[in-house]
C-alpha cells in the first residue's frame, strides 16, 4: 500500500494545512496559503548572509496561552513562521552558517507524529520524515533534544542570534527568563536540562537576532505582497458592510461580532488586533476596546478593526455616522481629517524622500492648517499635539501589526514595505474649543504598500470619500458587489 497521504483525507495526518491535505487552502508550490516555499528557502539564505562566519540562529515557537484551562488558537512565533512556515507548537529552529551549497544547515525540532491517543485529543501533528520533506529541512529531531543540540553547538558558534535580550550578566540568564516561559509546559526534566543549557551560554556570544532579521521582513516580497491585498480587501469590504449594519439600538459589541464574522466568512483565520468600536465620545478614546455600549442615532462610530489573513496582518480605521449622513460640525473634522489623510499618502512617493518622522510632522502641519479654516480654531502645533492629535501618524505593518523594533523613523521609505497613514482629530468637551465640535472623534487609516511607481493603497475597499461612507450606511453603495 502506498504511504502517499491521500488528498483530503479526514483526519489530516499534518499538523497544519499542506498542498496534500489542504489543496483549497495551499496550492502545489506553496508552503503556506500564499507563500511558495522558495520564499522561505531566500529568507534563510538572506539571513545568514547577513550574518559572520560561524554564526548560528536559535528561535523557539510561541508558548502555548491557556484560558479556564483550555488552550487558545495557536499562533506560531513571528520569526520562527518567517523563516520556517512551520505552525505547530513545542518548535524550535536552529541555523548554522556553513560552507555548504545553500550556505547554512537547518535543524528543526518538533513533537512528531503524536500517538493515536494524543491524537484523539487535539489532532495529529506532522510526523519526523515528512517535517523533513515538507519543510527543506537538513534534519529533524525530536523537541525533546534540544537542550542537548544546542548544547552542543553554543560552545563552537561564534555567535548566537536569538530572540531575546542581550544579558546583562556574564552569563545567559536572560535567555533562561526568554524561553522558559515558552518551554514549561514540556516535560520537568526537558525545562531542567534546558535551563541548565541557557544557564552557561556566555554573554560575549549572545546577540540580537531583530536587527538582523526585520529589515529582511520589512520589505515585502510580491507573494507578501498579494497576500496583504488580499487581507487588505478582506478588512476593508467588512468595514463597508458594518457600516450598513449598524443601526441605532445595536451594541457596540454587535458591531464588532458582525465585523468579525465577515472576515473569517471570507477567509481570514483571525481578527489582527482587538477591535475598537468607539461609538459617539467613546471614539475620542484612541484605545477603547470595551465595545459595550449602544449607538444612538446623531452619533458617530470610529471602527479600528481589521484581520489577519495567511499570517499578515492588516490594519484600518474608519468613522461614519450611525443615522447614515454626517451632521455639519461631523462633517467639517471629517473632511479635515481626509483632506489631510489623502496628502500624506500621496507624499508616500519614494521620489520625494520622506521617511515617517517626515511624515509624521507633516500631518500635525496639515490637520492644523485644516482645522484653523474651520470657525473657533486658531491652533499652535502644540494645541493640536497636546489637546487634539496626540498619537503617531505610521507604523510598518507586516506579519505582526506593529513591525516596529528596529525600524528607524528616520529613515527613508523603501520600496515593499507596508505601512498605516492614520490621521486623526479627537475633540475634548472643553471650552477651549467650540461646543458643537465637543465628543466629536474621527481617524481615517488605510494601509499603504510603497512601490516606485507610487503609493497603493492596499485598503481600498473600505469606504472613505464622504459621499461613499453614506452610501454604505444608506445601502446605496452596491455592497452586494462586496
Amino acid at each position: 500500500m502506498s504511504s502517499k497521504p491521500s488528498l483530503r483525507a479526514k483526519p489530516t495526518t499534518f499538523g497544519q494545512p499542506l498542498a496534500y491535505s489542504h489543496p483549497h487552502l495551499v496550492k502545489r508550490n506553496e508552503l503556506t496559503p500564499g507563500i511558495p516555499r522558495e520564499d522561505y528557502m531566500d529568507r534563510r539564505r538572506r539571513l545568514m548572509d547577513r550574518l559572520p562566519p560561524g554564526s548560528i540562529v536559535v528561535c523557539l515557537g510561541a508558548p502555548i496561552k491557556y484560558m479556564s484551562a483550555s488552550t487558545y488558537r495557536y499562533r506560531p512565533d513571528s520569526d520562527l513562521w518567517y523563516l520556517t512556515g512551520f505552525e505547530e507548537p513545542d518548535v524550535a529552529l536552529i541555523l548554522e552558517k556553513k560552507s555548504s551549497s545553500r550556505g547554512y544547515w537547518m535543524t528543526l525540532f518538533c513533537a512528531g507524529e503524536r500517538s493515536e491517543s494524543q491524537g484523539r485529543w487535539d489532532g495529529a501533528r506532522t510526523s519526523f520524515e515528512q517535517s523533513k520533506l515538507m519543510f527543506d529541512v537538513d534534519d529533524v529531531q525530536s523537541i525533546t533534544k534540544f537542550p542537548s543540540a544546542l548544547k552542543s553547538r553554543y560552545s563552537a558558534a561564534s555567535y548566537i542570534y536569538t530572540e531575546a535580550q542581550i544579558p546583562k550578566k556574564s552569563v545567559g540568564s536572560r535567555l533562561f527568563d526568554k524561553y522558559m516561559p515558552r518551554m514549561d509546559h514540556l516535560p520537568g526534566d526537558f525545562v531542567t536540562a534546558l535551563g541548565r543549557v541557557l544557564d552557561v551560554i556566555p554573554v560575549s556570544k549572545v546577540r540580537q537576532l531583530a536587527p538582523q532579521i526585520m529589515p529582511l521582513r520589512a520589505i515585502k516580497s510580491l507573494s507578501e505582497q498579494a497576500v496583504m491585498r488580499r487581507a487588505g480587501q478582506i478588512s476593508g469590504r467588512a468595514h463597508a458592510k458594518v457600516m450598513r449594519f449598524t443601526e441605532e439600538g445595536l451594541s457596540e459589541a454587535d458591531i464588532e461580532a458582525h465585523f468579525e464574522y465577515i472576515c473569517r466568512r471570507a477567509g481570514a483565520q483571525r481578527l489582527a488586533y482587538v477591535p475598537v468600536v468607539g461609538s459617539g465620545p467613546n471614539g475620542c478614546i484612541i484605545h477603547y476596546t470595551s465595545n459595550n455600549q449602544l449607538v444612538k442615532n446623531g452619533e458617530l462610530v470610529t471602527i479600528d478593526a481589521a484581520c489577519e489573513y495567511n499570517g499578515y496582518a492588516s490594519d484600518i480605521t474608519r468613522s461614519y455616522p450611525v443615522s447614515g449622513e454626517f451632521t455639519p460640525p461631523q462633517r467639517d473634522i471629517y473632511s479635515a481629517v481626509l483632506a489631510a489623510q489623502r496628502q500624506l499618502i500621496a507624499e508616500c512617493d519614494l521620489s520625494l524622500g520622506n521617511s515617517l518622522q517626515d511624515l509624521h510632522a507633516r500631518s500635525c502641519d496639515l490637520l492644523r492648517q485644516e482645522l484653523n479654516q474651520l470657525p473657533g480654531f486658531n491652533l499652535s502645533k502644540s494645541d493640536l499635539t497636546r489637546h487634539l492629535y496626540p498619537h503617531y501618524l505610521s507604523h510598518p505593518l507586516g506579519i505582526d501589526l506593529h513591525e516596529s523594533q528596529c525600524f528607524d523613523r528616520a529613515a527613508r521609505l523603501q520600496e515593499g514595505i507596508v505601512i498605516t497613514i492614520e490621521p486623526g482629530v479627537y475633540v475634548p468637551p472643553t471650552s477651549r474649543f467650540p461646543k458643537h465640535y465637543h465628543n466629536i472623534g474621527i481617524r481615517i487609516e488605510d494601509m499603504v504598500l510603497i512601490t516606485q511607481s507610487g503609493p497603493v493603497v492596499l485598503s481600498a475597499e473600505a469606504p472613505k470619500e464622504i459621499v461613499d461612507v453614506e452610501g454604505a450606511c444608506q445601502g446605496i453603495l452596491g455592497l452586494e458587489a462586496f
